[in-house]
């Protein structure tokens, strides 16, 4: 039987922990027996997770034994992985074992060594965090999760449940995996990627020298502004801001005031009924077509798709 081993790291993200729990723990083959044997594994015999404890029967050495390892994320993102579990996960990479992490698991994946020049990916808020503990991985901010082969990564919570859906439709195929996507309520493949979750340039971003201006920006984005006027709202030259935003933003002036104008869209599109078209003139573009582009090429979807998934309108039961 094929044996998932989840690694309870200090600190643990909860809902990470017993997704893959639950998706692997209750998937089962055609004729009724189980898919998997699943177990958790961690350095002490009870780790802290949040506002709980997880009393854990097995060490570190069962990692090498399993055929998957799942890592999931730990609620403070920034701390360092701890020498014993990194050890213990390359030498279960040096075992053939494959690997797969949950949200800020990938982290952890890349403090042991395991991205390196390997495709992958995260929540969309380590994105960055990410690329600078690995900087030769190659990280799409924008995949639900990535299969590259013995190493796979997924985005923040949800994307952990369509990562294990996945791995169960490597493992045993369509029809098992149908079955357990069934189980959990959720479908088996997702359309699209995390960038329709992604906060964009939000309200309050710290910057080195930028940040009078960019609460500027949030509340003038509506109007019709030129480099220039940012410029200005600054007290600087149009060089030195261009060069500033690229150092403290890694984006343009006028990209940011995009993202600022497509971000406030989203919030409209949540909680209001307004047609696109009065929509893209209260953010700041000159009409529904340009809301339109810009909306899908950071968003990754059309506003109306946007407002179906996040809208305030509900459904009646029936």
């Amino acid at each position: 039987m094929h044996t998932v081993a989840v690694l309870a790291l200090p600190d643990v993200i909860a809902f990470d922990l017993t997704t893959p729990i639950e998706v692997f723990g209750r998937a089962v083959l055609r004729g009724g027996d189980p898919a998997y044997r699943v177990i958790v594994c961690a350095a002490e015999p009870e780790v802290p997770a949040g506002p709980v404890r997880i009393a854990v029967d097995s060490g570190l050495d069962a990692l090498r034994r399993a055929d998957t390892v799942i890592v999931p994320g730990r609620n403070d993102a920034s701390a360092p992985t701890p020498d014993a579990e990194a050890a213990a996960l390359r030498e279960a990479a040096a075992a053939g074992v494959r690997i797969a992490s949950i949200c800020v698991g990938a982290l952890t994946l890349a403090d042991a060594g395991l991205l390196r020049n390997r495709l992958a990916t995260t929540h969309w808020l380590a994105i960055d965090a990410l690329a600078q503990r690995e900087p030769t991985a190659r990280v799409d901010p924008d995949a639900l999760f990535v299969d590259d082969g013995d190493v796979l990564t997924s985005a923040g919570a949800a994307a952990g449940l369509d990562l294990c859906l996945h791995l169960i439709r490597r493992d045993y195929g369509m029809a098992v995996a149908a079955d357990a996507s069934h189980l959990a309520v959720a479908p088996l493949h997702r359309a699209g990627g995390q960038a329709p979750f992604v906060v964009r340039n939000p309200a309050h971003h710290a910057t080195a020298t930028l940040e009078d201006l960019l609460a500027w920006i949030e509340t003038n984005a509506h109007r019709e502004l030129t480099l220039a006027d940012l410029a200005a709202a600054a007290h600087t030259s149009i060089r030195t801001l261009t060069r500033r935003f690229s150092a403290e933003t890694r984006q343009s002036p006028m990209e940011w005031v995009i993202g600022v104008r497509v971000r406030h869209a989203q919030e409209m599109l949540e909680t209001t009924d307004l047609p696109v078209e009065q929509i893209a003139r209260r953010v700041g573009f000159a009409g529904a077509s340009s809301l339109r582009a810009h909306f899908r090429r950071l968003v990754g979807v059309a506003p109306r798709e946007y407002r179906v998934t996040f809208g305030r309108s509900v459904p009646a039961l029936s």
